[in-house]
């Protein structure tokens, strides 16, 4: 069941407006996985980015195909642990303030940066980082329970 809902995710995330407006039907295979792994970051190698290329084929507009090819980049072990650290200290900010980073008081994404680089610069350690006491202790987080 899980298997079945993933591929259904990913086939209709690739034929959403959105992602056809970036990734345009008409795009040759090679652009397709060369503008996703630029998204990603730069995370394929270069015999992960033929293997994509080569799972597009000659229908690169298939939607299954993409829908492979999209999932491939995104459960790529180097694309998830460059993301962990984004998606840790995002989820702090959710989790502690209930809030975006880029919502009031900071109305830009200063705050989220200044997280990530010191996560970054601690290997990933946010005990060692002193990220969750920061948020604990912060008084937008205490606010929330009293004056």
């Amino acid at each position: 069941m899980l298997e079945a809902n993933k591929v259904a995710f990913f086939r209709g995330w690739v034929q959403q407006p959105t992602f056809q407006a970036q990734f345009p039907i008409g795009m040759s295979a090679t652009d397709f996985v060369a503008k996703l792994d630029l998204n990603a970051g730069g995370v394929l190698s270069a015999s992960e980015r033929t293997s994509l290329i080569n799972t597009l084929g000659i229908a690169p507009s298939d939607p299954t195909r993409r829908a492979l090819v999209v999932r491939s980049v995104v459960d790529d072990a180097d694309f998830n642990a460059k993301e962990l650290n984004r998606a840790f200290v995002l989820m702090q900010y959710f989790g502690y303030l209930r809030r975006n980073p880029d919502d009031p008081p900071d109305n830009n994404l200063d705050g989220l940066n200044f997280w990530l680089n010191k996560l970054n610069s601690f290997n990933g350690n946010f005990v060692d980082a002193e990220m969750v006491k920061a948020f604990i202790l912060s008084g937008e987080y205490r606010h929330r329970f009293g004056p």
